[in-house]
């Protein structure tokens, strides 16, 4: 087994970690919002919009970007160049525009406040528990997708080079 080989399943230990520290992060942040209501103190209001602005900054958006790095890492190490892993980083991209949302939100409720409605986790966490399961799904089934009609250009190389120079190793 080779250095690289044995690198991978630390790899992947970090990459879970991630996912579960980012997906409670994205879970936690629409319950927080949903505690910006018009008839708290102002003092309170504070301290609820830094708790979110500072964990949506500081914690939740370097963490998704760890996960999304070694995830990345993990495609290119293990070479998955497979459709269910191409439907899985389509899973993964509604969960960044999710993230994106949250970030928007909370940027939004700042912006007004004392004239905001506190918006409703109730959407964000299904969607985000709906992400989330489909990611599980494609990960721990590996579901054979070849009768799935993708386009031409996804089944197969089209031999085109890459418009750059790429150093040889």
């Amino acid at each position: 087994m080779s250095a690289l080989e044995s690198f991978i399943p630390h790899l992947k230990a970090l990459h879970v970690g991630f996912m579960a520290f980012w997906m409670a992060g994205l879970a936690a942040l629409p319950a927080m919002l949903a505690r910006h209501d018009r008839a708290i103190a102002q003092a309170d209001f504070h301290r609820i919009r830094q708790a979110t602005h500072y964990g949506y900054v500081w914690a939740v958006t370097p963490v998704a970007a760890l996960a999304i790095g070694t995830g990345m890492g993990l495609i290119f190490l293990r070479e998955v160049f497979t459709a269910w892993m191409f439907t899985k980083l389509v899973l993964v991209a509604g969960l960044v525009a999710l993230h994106a949302w949250v970030g928007h939100t909370i940027v939004a409720v700042a912006e007004t406040e004392g004239q905001h409605e506190p918006p409703d986790p109730v959407v964000p966490i299904l969607v985000l528990c709906g992400l989330v399961a489909g990611v599980l799904t494609l990960v721990l089934a590996k579901p054979d997708l070849g009768t799935v009609p993708f386009p031409d250009w996804l089944n197969q190389p089209l031999g085109r080079s890459l418009p750059f120079d790429v150093p040889s190793p």
